[in-house]
């Protein structure tokens, strides 16, 4: 699903990624994790196509996007990556629904199928009720389930999550841990996931510990 060989990447002169090779399955939830400044944002930005690293070579469904020029690429990264962040990221002004049904509109699928998609997913996600409230409606364990919902509306080949339950408290943590899971299991989604949060590493099929832009260990659970 995604292979990474010797990736490089340097910001001016300090060198945040060195030599990083890593390949990830279909249907495996995957933890990074490691001290600040370890590389891991930088890591998961490369696998999302949102930034390029200076060598190496990125996989991911059997496309390798390295050679992609800007207009492909952003198509591909709408259609096959879905991204959760630790702030929800939600349109204020639109409802749940909205907000899911926005990348479909994107990759240029019709409305009713787009519809239909989006509250598909919110069901699963045991939204029905809360579709059509905006997100100051929500609350905080709401909002993010939402966005797992936006990052599944276009059927990703991955979903990449930079501490996504880093401003949740305990109880919304727990259940958007079981969430990915669950989802893994109903989808074979794969996942990607940058965290601290040492639960929810021990919770993943394995675990890459990053330090200093290298990958120290990888720890099957």
């Amino acid at each position: 699903m995604i292979r990474l060989e010797q990736i490089q990447k340097s910001f001016g002169s300090l060198q945040v990624l060195r030599g990083i090779d890593l390949q990830i399955a279909k249907g495996e939830v995957v933890s990074i994790v490691g001290p600040s400044g370890a590389g891991k944002t930088t890591l998961l930005q490369i696998m999302g196509t949102l930034d390029r690293p200076d060598s190496g070579l990125v996989e991911i469904d059997g496309v390798q996007v390295n050679g992609l020029k800007e207009k492909p690429l952003s198509d591909f990264r709408n259609r096959r990556i879905g991204f959760v962040f630790q702030f929800h990221q939600l349109l204020p002004e639109f409802t749940a629904l909205e907000n899911v049904m926005i990348p479909a509109f994107i990759a240029g699928r019709s409305e009713g199928d787009t519809r239909r998609a989006a509250t598909e997913i919110l069901t699963l996600m045991g939204l029905t009720d809360r579709a059509h409230h905006k997100p100051a409606e929500l609350s905080g364990g709401e909002k993010q389930r939402v966005a797992v919902a936006r990052a599944l509306i276009n059927r990703p080949a991955v979903v990449l999550a930079d501490e996504p339950s880093g401003s949740l408290d305990s109880h919304n943590k727990e259940e958007l841990h079981r969430l990915f899971f669950d989802l893994r299991d109903r989808l074979d989604q794969t996942f990607v996931i940058v965290t601290h949060d040492e639960e929810l590493a021990r919770l993943t099929d394995r675990t890459i510990h990053l330090k200093d832009g290298v990958i120290l260990s990888t720890d099957a659970q």
